[in-house]
């Protein structure tokens, strides 16, 4: 009997984010902006994250 498997999503800081996406924190911030780049997710007043998954699936269009 499968049972179901709870797998929450992956949450990554911006440092996080630009060790897998080398870019600056400017351009990254440009490309938020301008739809480039995924948006954040707020968890804070002063703190936004990233979803894994959208950083993933940036970086395999990207090496398309």
């Amino acid at each position: 009997m499968a049972q179901n498997v709870y797998h929450p999503e992956t949450l990554l800081r911006l440092p996080q984010v630009l060790t897998r996406f080398p870019v600056s924190r400017s351009g990254w911030y440009a490309g938020v902006k301008c739809g480039k780049y995924p948006s954040p997710i707020k968890t804070g007043p002063r703190t936004a994250m990233w979803r894994s998954s959208e950083i993933d699936a940036l970086i395999a269009a990207i090496g398309k």
